[in-house]
Protein backbone atom coordinates (compact mmCIF):
# COMPACT_ATOMS: atom_id res chain seq x y z
CA UNK A 1 0.00 0.00 0.00
CA UNK A 2 1.11 3.58 -0.61
CA UNK A 3 2.22 5.77 2.22
CA UNK A 4 0.34 8.82 3.54
CA UNK A 5 2.19 11.09 1.12
CA UNK A 6 0.12 9.60 -1.69
CA UNK A 7 -3.10 10.58 0.03
CA UNK A 8 -1.89 14.17 0.28
CA UNK A 9 -0.88 14.17 -3.38
CA UNK A 10 -4.23 12.68 -4.36
CA UNK A 11 -6.14 15.33 -2.44
CA UNK A 12 -4.14 18.03 -4.16
CA UNK A 13 -4.85 16.47 -7.53
CA UNK A 14 -8.55 16.52 -6.72
CA UNK A 15 -8.24 20.22 -6.05
CA UNK A 16 -6.39 20.68 -9.33
CA UNK A 17 -9.10 18.82 -11.17
CA UNK A 18 -11.70 21.19 -9.77
CA UNK A 19 -9.65 24.22 -10.83
CA UNK A 20 -8.88 23.13 -14.39
CA UNK A 21 -10.61 25.53 -16.72
CA UNK A 22 -9.81 24.06 -20.12
CA UNK A 23 -12.70 22.24 -21.76
CA UNK A 24 -11.45 19.20 -23.67
CA UNK A 25 -13.84 17.23 -25.84
CA UNK A 26 -12.80 13.90 -24.40
CA UNK A 27 -15.25 11.76 -22.47
CA UNK A 28 -15.61 12.71 -18.82
CA UNK A 29 -15.54 10.47 -15.76
CA UNK A 30 -17.89 7.55 -16.10
CA UNK A 31 -18.91 8.37 -19.66
CA UNK A 32 -17.36 5.28 -21.18
CA UNK A 33 -18.75 3.04 -18.47
CA UNK A 34 -22.31 4.03 -19.40
CA UNK A 35 -21.93 2.25 -22.74
CA UNK A 36 -19.92 -0.95 -22.53
CA UNK A 37 -17.37 -1.20 -25.29
CA UNK A 38 -18.19 2.26 -26.64
CA UNK A 39 -14.49 2.77 -27.35
CA UNK A 40 -12.27 5.79 -27.23
CA UNK A 41 -14.77 8.56 -27.86
CA UNK A 42 -14.03 11.74 -29.79
CA UNK A 43 -10.53 13.11 -30.25
CA UNK A 44 -9.32 15.81 -27.86
CA UNK A 45 -9.23 19.42 -29.01
CA UNK A 46 -5.55 19.32 -28.03
CA UNK A 47 -4.72 16.87 -30.82
CA UNK A 48 -2.59 18.40 -33.59
CA UNK A 49 -1.62 15.99 -36.35
CA UNK A 50 1.62 17.79 -37.22
CA UNK A 51 2.76 17.76 -33.57
CA UNK A 52 1.82 14.09 -33.27
CA UNK A 53 3.86 13.23 -36.36
CA UNK A 54 6.80 15.30 -35.14
CA UNK A 55 6.89 13.70 -31.69
CA UNK A 56 6.69 10.17 -33.01
CA UNK A 57 9.59 10.94 -35.36
CA UNK A 58 11.60 12.19 -32.36
CA UNK A 59 11.32 8.76 -30.71
CA UNK A 60 13.99 7.60 -33.17
CA UNK A 61 16.08 10.81 -33.19
CA UNK A 62 19.66 10.86 -31.93
CA UNK A 63 20.19 13.56 -29.28
CA UNK A 64 22.97 16.12 -29.39
CA UNK A 65 24.81 17.15 -26.24
CA UNK A 66 26.76 15.48 -23.42
CA UNK A 67 26.16 11.73 -23.44
CA UNK A 68 26.02 11.57 -19.62
CA UNK A 69 23.75 14.62 -19.19
CA UNK A 70 20.40 14.02 -20.91
CA UNK A 71 19.00 17.20 -19.29
CA UNK A 72 21.45 19.17 -21.47
CA UNK A 73 20.78 17.18 -24.63
CA UNK A 74 18.40 18.24 -27.39
CA UNK A 75 16.58 16.42 -30.17
CA UNK A 76 16.76 18.02 -33.62
CA UNK A 77 17.56 21.42 -32.06
CA UNK A 78 16.87 24.71 -33.83
CA UNK A 79 18.90 27.39 -32.05
CA UNK A 80 17.60 30.89 -31.31
CA UNK A 81 19.65 34.03 -30.76
CA UNK A 82 19.42 35.41 -27.20
CA UNK A 83 21.95 38.25 -27.49
CA UNK A 84 19.30 40.87 -26.64
CA UNK A 85 18.88 39.33 -23.16
CA UNK A 86 22.57 39.38 -22.30
CA UNK A 87 23.38 41.14 -19.04
CA UNK A 88 25.99 40.87 -16.29
CA UNK A 89 25.34 38.61 -13.32
CA UNK A 90 24.84 37.42 -10.72
CA UNK A 91 21.16 36.89 -11.50
CA UNK A 92 17.81 36.72 -9.79
CA UNK A 93 15.85 33.81 -11.25
CA UNK A 94 12.12 33.59 -10.55
CA UNK A 95 10.03 30.46 -10.89
CA UNK A 96 6.23 30.33 -11.08
CA UNK A 97 5.36 26.71 -10.34
CA UNK A 98 1.98 25.11 -11.10
CA UNK A 99 2.21 23.24 -7.83
CA UNK A 100 3.93 20.72 -5.62
CA UNK A 101 0.77 18.62 -5.54
CA UNK A 102 2.11 15.22 -6.53
CA UNK A 103 5.28 13.18 -5.99
CA UNK A 104 6.57 13.80 -9.53
CA UNK A 105 6.54 17.54 -8.99
CA UNK A 106 8.06 17.23 -5.53
CA UNK A 107 10.97 15.15 -6.82
CA UNK A 108 11.39 17.55 -9.73
CA UNK A 109 11.49 20.65 -7.56
CA UNK A 110 14.10 19.14 -5.25
CA UNK A 111 16.16 18.43 -8.34
CA UNK A 112 15.73 22.03 -9.54
CA UNK A 113 16.80 23.42 -6.15
CA UNK A 114 19.92 21.27 -6.20
CA UNK A 115 20.70 22.40 -9.77
CA UNK A 116 20.53 26.03 -8.60
CA UNK A 117 23.12 25.25 -5.91
CA UNK A 118 25.58 23.93 -8.49
CA UNK A 119 25.84 27.38 -10.12
CA UNK A 120 27.35 29.11 -7.09
CA UNK A 121 27.80 32.85 -7.53
CA UNK A 122 26.02 33.01 -10.90
CA UNK A 123 22.63 33.01 -9.14
CA UNK A 124 22.29 35.60 -6.39
CA UNK A 125 18.64 34.74 -5.62
CA UNK A 126 16.18 32.04 -6.61
CA UNK A 127 12.51 32.87 -5.97
CA UNK A 128 9.93 30.08 -6.09
CA UNK A 129 6.16 30.67 -5.96
CA UNK A 130 3.79 27.72 -5.61
CA UNK A 131 0.41 28.15 -7.32
CA UNK A 132 -0.98 25.16 -5.41
CA UNK A 133 -2.69 23.82 -8.53
CA UNK A 134 -4.82 26.94 -8.94
CA UNK A 135 -4.95 28.86 -12.22
CA UNK A 136 -5.99 32.17 -10.69
CA UNK A 137 -3.29 32.00 -8.04
CA UNK A 138 -0.63 31.35 -10.67
CA UNK A 139 -1.86 34.28 -12.77
CA UNK A 140 -1.59 36.50 -9.68
CA UNK A 141 1.84 35.01 -8.86
CA UNK A 142 3.20 35.83 -12.31
CA UNK A 143 1.83 39.37 -12.18
CA UNK A 144 3.47 39.82 -8.78
CA UNK A 145 6.82 38.48 -9.96
CA UNK A 146 6.87 41.00 -12.81
CA UNK A 147 7.46 43.71 -10.20
CA UNK A 148 10.11 41.84 -8.22
CA UNK A 149 13.20 42.59 -10.32
CA UNK A 150 13.55 39.12 -11.83
CA UNK A 151 16.24 38.75 -14.47
CA UNK A 152 14.49 35.72 -15.99
CA UNK A 153 11.14 34.05 -15.39
CA UNK A 154 10.66 30.28 -15.46
CA UNK A 155 7.06 29.05 -15.70
CA UNK A 156 5.55 25.60 -15.37
CA UNK A 157 1.88 26.35 -16.20
CA UNK A 158 -0.97 24.83 -14.24
CA UNK A 159 -3.24 24.53 -17.28
CA UNK A 160 -2.51 25.45 -20.84
CA UNK A 161 -5.10 27.87 -22.20
CA UNK A 162 -5.81 29.73 -18.96
CA UNK A 163 -2.15 30.59 -18.27
CA UNK A 164 -1.39 31.72 -21.81
CA UNK A 165 -2.40 35.40 -21.29
CA UNK A 166 -0.26 35.70 -18.14
CA UNK A 167 2.77 34.25 -19.90
CA UNK A 168 2.16 36.53 -22.89
CA UNK A 169 2.00 39.54 -20.58
CA UNK A 170 5.34 38.56 -19.02
CA UNK A 171 6.94 38.29 -22.45
CA UNK A 172 5.66 41.76 -23.34
CA UNK A 173 7.59 43.20 -20.40
CA UNK A 174 10.82 42.29 -22.21
CA UNK A 175 11.65 39.65 -19.63
CA UNK A 176 13.15 36.38 -20.93
CA UNK A 177 10.50 33.74 -20.19
CA UNK A 178 11.27 30.04 -20.17
CA UNK A 179 8.36 27.60 -20.08
CA UNK A 180 8.83 23.94 -19.23
CA UNK A 181 6.91 20.76 -18.48
CA UNK A 182 3.45 21.98 -19.55
CA UNK A 183 3.03 24.32 -22.50
CA UNK A 184 1.08 27.46 -23.34
CA UNK A 185 -0.62 28.60 -26.54
CA UNK A 186 1.99 31.19 -27.49
CA UNK A 187 5.47 31.12 -28.95
CA UNK A 188 6.60 34.28 -27.12
CA UNK A 189 8.79 32.51 -24.51
CA UNK A 190 12.46 32.25 -25.44
CA UNK A 191 12.08 28.48 -25.34
CA UNK A 192 9.72 25.72 -24.26
CA UNK A 193 11.51 22.84 -22.56
CA UNK A 194 10.12 19.36 -22.22
CA UNK A 195 10.91 15.80 -23.25
CA UNK A 196 9.46 14.39 -26.46
CA UNK A 197 6.04 14.82 -24.94
CA UNK A 198 2.64 13.33 -24.43
CA UNK A 199 2.18 11.89 -27.90
CA UNK A 200 5.37 9.86 -27.55
CA UNK A 201 4.39 8.61 -24.09
CA UNK A 202 0.86 7.65 -25.10
CA UNK A 203 1.97 5.98 -28.32
CA UNK A 204 4.64 3.83 -26.67
CA UNK A 205 2.32 2.72 -23.84
CA UNK A 206 -0.64 1.94 -26.10
CA UNK A 207 1.55 0.08 -28.57
CA UNK A 208 2.94 -2.12 -25.82
CA UNK A 209 -0.46 -2.91 -24.29
CA UNK A 210 -1.92 -3.69 -27.72
CA UNK A 211 0.97 -5.98 -28.61
CA UNK A 212 1.02 -7.90 -25.33
CA UNK A 213 -2.70 -8.38 -24.64
CA UNK A 214 -4.77 -11.14 -26.20
CA UNK A 215 -6.32 -10.28 -29.54
CA UNK A 216 -9.85 -8.92 -29.18
CA UNK A 217 -9.37 -8.33 -25.46
CA UNK A 218 -10.68 -5.49 -23.33
CA UNK A 219 -8.66 -2.42 -22.36
CA UNK A 220 -9.35 -0.07 -19.48
CA UNK A 221 -7.87 3.42 -19.90
CA UNK A 222 -7.15 5.33 -16.70
CA UNK A 223 -6.59 9.08 -16.83
CA UNK A 224 -5.82 11.62 -14.11
CA UNK A 225 -7.56 14.87 -15.07
CA UNK A 226 -8.56 16.88 -18.14
CA UNK A 227 -7.21 20.16 -19.49
CA UNK A 228 -3.43 19.65 -19.16
CA UNK A 229 -1.76 19.50 -22.56
CA UNK A 230 0.73 16.74 -21.79
CA UNK A 231 -1.99 14.48 -20.38
CA UNK A 232 -4.41 15.26 -23.19
CA UNK A 233 -1.82 14.45 -25.84
CA UNK A 234 -0.92 11.19 -24.10
CA UNK A 235 -4.52 10.10 -24.44
CA UNK A 236 -4.78 11.49 -27.98
CA UNK A 237 -1.90 9.29 -29.14
CA UNK A 238 -3.26 6.25 -27.31
CA UNK A 239 -6.65 6.79 -28.96
CA UNK A 240 -5.01 6.81 -32.40
CA UNK A 241 -3.14 3.58 -31.61
CA UNK A 242 -6.17 1.80 -30.15
CA UNK A 243 -8.48 2.91 -32.95
CA UNK A 244 -5.98 1.81 -35.57
CA UNK A 245 -5.59 -1.60 -33.95
CA UNK A 246 -9.34 -2.02 -33.38
CA UNK A 247 -8.83 -2.50 -29.66
CA UNK A 248 -11.96 -2.82 -27.52
CA UNK A 249 -11.59 0.04 -25.03
CA UNK A 250 -14.35 -0.67 -22.53
CA UNK A 251 -13.69 2.29 -20.26
CA UNK A 252 -12.00 5.69 -20.17
CA UNK A 253 -12.07 6.84 -16.56
CA UNK A 254 -10.59 9.74 -14.59
CA UNK A 255 -8.97 8.72 -11.28
CA UNK A 256 -8.03 12.20 -9.99
CA UNK A 257 -4.70 10.60 -9.07
CA UNK A 258 -6.42 8.98 -6.06
CA UNK A 259 -5.27 5.40 -5.30
CA UNK A 260 -8.53 4.50 -3.52
CA UNK A 261 -10.62 5.77 -6.42
CA UNK A 262 -8.36 3.94 -8.87
CA UNK A 263 -8.80 0.64 -7.04
CA UNK A 264 -12.56 1.07 -6.99
CA UNK A 265 -12.70 1.87 -10.72
CA UNK A 266 -10.59 -1.16 -11.61
CA UNK A 267 -12.57 -3.42 -9.29
CA UNK A 268 -15.86 -2.19 -10.81
CA UNK A 269 -14.61 -3.10 -14.29
CA UNK A 270 -13.39 -6.50 -13.13
CA UNK A 271 -16.80 -7.18 -11.60
CA UNK A 272 -18.57 -5.98 -14.74
CA UNK A 273 -16.48 -7.76 -17.36
CA UNK A 274 -14.85 -10.60 -15.44
CA UNK A 275 -11.59 -10.06 -17.27
CA UNK A 276 -9.66 -6.95 -18.23
CA UNK A 277 -6.92 -7.75 -20.73
CA UNK A 278 -4.94 -4.52 -20.71
CA UNK A 279 -4.59 -1.32 -18.70
CA UNK A 280 -3.36 1.93 -20.21
CA UNK A 281 -2.56 4.91 -17.99
CA UNK A 282 -1.80 8.54 -18.84
CA UNK A 283 0.40 8.76 -15.73
CA UNK A 284 1.88 6.13 -13.47
CA UNK A 285 1.34 7.60 -10.01
CA UNK A 286 -1.56 5.22 -9.26
CA UNK A 287 -0.20 2.22 -11.15
CA UNK A 288 0.41 0.26 -7.95
CA UNK A 289 -3.22 0.82 -6.89
CA UNK A 290 -4.35 -0.66 -10.20
CA UNK A 291 -2.10 -3.68 -9.68
CA UNK A 292 -3.47 -4.15 -6.16
CA UNK A 293 -7.05 -4.18 -7.47
CA UNK A 294 -6.29 -7.18 -9.69
CA UNK A 295 -4.37 -8.98 -6.95
CA UNK A 296 -7.16 -8.40 -4.40
CA UNK A 297 -9.72 -9.73 -6.89
CA UNK A 298 -7.64 -12.85 -7.45
CA UNK A 299 -7.10 -11.93 -11.09
CA UNK A 300 -3.87 -11.93 -13.08
CA UNK A 301 -2.45 -8.48 -13.65
CA UNK A 302 -2.82 -7.77 -17.38
CA UNK A 303 -0.24 -6.02 -19.58
CA UNK A 304 -0.04 -2.40 -18.48
CA UNK A 305 2.09 0.69 -18.37
CA UNK A 306 3.21 2.79 -15.46
CA UNK A 307 6.01 5.31 -15.09
CA UNK A 308 9.41 5.45 -13.41
CA UNK A 309 7.99 5.94 -9.90
CA UNK A 310 9.89 3.46 -7.75
CA UNK A 311 6.90 1.81 -6.09
CA UNK A 312 5.70 0.66 -9.52
CA UNK A 313 9.16 -0.42 -10.65
CA UNK A 314 9.58 -2.49 -7.47
CA UNK A 315 6.15 -4.15 -7.81
CA UNK A 316 6.85 -4.79 -11.49
CA UNK A 317 10.06 -6.61 -10.60
CA UNK A 318 8.66 -8.50 -7.58
CA UNK A 319 5.54 -9.73 -9.36
CA UNK A 320 7.20 -10.19 -12.76
CA UNK A 321 4.54 -8.11 -14.45
CA UNK A 322 4.16 -7.70 -18.19
CA UNK A 323 4.76 -3.98 -18.15
CA UNK A 324 6.49 -0.96 -19.61
CA UNK A 325 7.32 2.47 -18.22
CA UNK A 326 7.43 5.30 -20.72
CA UNK A 327 8.74 8.27 -18.78
CA UNK A 328 8.43 12.01 -18.50
CA UNK A 329 11.78 12.38 -16.76
CA UNK A 330 12.11 14.60 -13.72
CA UNK A 331 15.61 15.49 -14.86
CA UNK A 332 13.86 18.08 -17.06
CA UNK A 333 13.59 20.27 -13.94
CA UNK A 334 17.35 20.92 -14.22
CA UNK A 335 17.15 22.27 -17.76
CA UNK A 336 15.22 25.56 -17.19
CA UNK A 337 17.89 26.77 -14.76
CA UNK A 338 20.63 25.93 -17.26
CA UNK A 339 18.63 27.59 -20.04
CA UNK A 340 18.01 30.76 -18.03
CA UNK A 341 21.71 31.22 -17.36
CA UNK A 342 22.59 30.64 -21.00
CA UNK A 343 19.97 33.15 -22.15
CA UNK A 344 21.19 35.78 -19.70
CA UNK A 345 24.71 35.11 -20.94
CA UNK A 346 23.55 35.75 -24.51
CA UNK A 347 24.18 32.17 -25.61
CA UNK A 348 21.92 30.52 -28.21
CA UNK A 349 19.49 27.90 -26.89
CA UNK A 350 17.27 25.35 -28.65
CA UNK A 351 13.68 26.45 -29.20
CA UNK A 352 11.78 24.32 -28.60
CA UNK A 353 14.20 22.41 -26.39
CA UNK A 354 13.18 18.78 -26.75
CA UNK A 355 14.85 16.41 -24.30
CA UNK A 356 15.24 12.64 -24.64
CA UNK A 357 12.41 10.60 -23.16
CA UNK A 358 13.70 7.13 -22.22
CA UNK A 359 11.40 4.13 -21.80
CA UNK A 360 12.04 1.51 -19.12
CA UNK A 361 11.52 -2.03 -20.38
CA UNK A 362 11.86 -5.48 -18.82
CA UNK A 363 15.42 -5.56 -20.17
CA UNK A 364 16.45 -2.32 -18.44
CA UNK A 365 14.27 -2.52 -15.31
CA UNK A 366 17.00 -3.74 -12.93
CA UNK A 367 19.09 -0.65 -13.64
CA UNK A 368 16.36 1.64 -12.29
CA UNK A 369 15.10 -0.23 -9.22
CA UNK A 370 16.81 1.32 -6.18
CA UNK A 371 15.63 -0.26 -2.90
CA UNK A 372 17.36 2.48 -0.87
CA UNK A 373 15.10 5.25 -2.19
CA UNK A 374 11.50 6.00 -1.14
CA UNK A 375 8.63 4.42 -3.10
CA UNK A 376 7.45 7.80 -4.40
CA UNK A 377 10.85 8.73 -5.84
CA UNK A 378 11.29 8.87 -9.61
CA UNK A 379 14.15 6.93 -11.14
CA UNK A 380 14.75 9.41 -14.00
CA UNK A 381 15.62 12.32 -11.67
CA UNK A 382 19.14 12.79 -13.03
CA UNK A 383 19.99 13.78 -9.48
CA UNK A 384 22.45 11.18 -8.18
CA UNK A 385 25.44 13.55 -8.50
CA UNK A 386 23.66 16.68 -7.27
CA UNK A 387 24.27 18.29 -3.86
CA UNK A 388 22.41 16.59 -1.03
CA UNK A 389 21.80 13.26 -2.75
CA UNK A 390 20.30 10.99 -1.55
CA UNK A 391 19.10 12.63 1.69
CA UNK A 392 17.38 15.56 -0.03
CA UNK A 393 15.16 13.18 -1.99
CA UNK A 394 14.22 10.94 0.96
Amino acid sequence: MRRSMTAVAAAALLLLAGCATDDPTTAGPGTASQSAGSGTGSQSKFFVQADYDRELALLDATPTGPADKPWEQALNPAMVDTAKFRKPGPYKLCFSNAGLNNPWRQVGFKTMQAEVETHGGAIREFVHVDAEGKDQKQIADINDLLGKGCDALIVSPNTTATLTPAVTAACQKGLPVIVFDRGVDTTCPVTFINPIGGYGFGHVAAGFVTEKMRRGGKVLALRILPGVDVLETRWSAAKVAFDRAGVNVVGVEFTDGDPAKTKKIVDDYIQRYGTIDGVWMDAGAVAVAAVEAFVDAGKPVPPMNGEDQLDFLKVWKEKKLTAIAPTYPTYQWRTPVIAALRVLGGEPVPSPWKLPQPTITADTLDGYVDPTMPPLHYAMCGCTKLPGYPQRWK
